[in-house]
């Protein structure tokens, strides 16, 4: 399993937590120390689209006129935390974010 997100981000600190206090392995990855690949990037776009771009951020306030309109993927490569975290990855599904919904299906509580 590993979980998208950033070292300082503390629901990404929570979600790797919980992951970990149930006994599953999990591999943290900082995205802006070491961002997502094209494939990487374009496999999340095809999964959530434009849900993957935090728009209440204030780093998103703060992108220009051009970048605001652009597509998520150039977005989220401008700026890595723009990206809605955490994002898991387990086999071959995604999770976005860590709510009761992902948190049932991964910790299977």
């Amino acid at each position: 399993m590993i979980l998208y997100g950033l070292s300082t981000c503390v629901v990404c600190k929570r979600a790797q937590k919980e992951i970990e206090n149930a006994g599953k392995d999990v591999q943290f990855r900082d995205i802006r120390a070491e961002p997502l690949s094209e494939s990487e990037l374009e496999a999340l776009i095809v999964e959530y689209g434009d849900r993957l771009v935090d728009r209440k951020s204030p780093d998103w306030r703060g992108l220009s006129d051009w970048l605001k309109h652009s597509e998520a993927d150039a977005q989220i490569s401008a700026q890595p935390k723009l990206m809605v975290r955490p994002v898991i990855q387990d086999g071959d599904k995604y999770y976005l974010g860590w709510d009761d919904a992902v948190r049932s299906d991964l910790l299977g509580g």
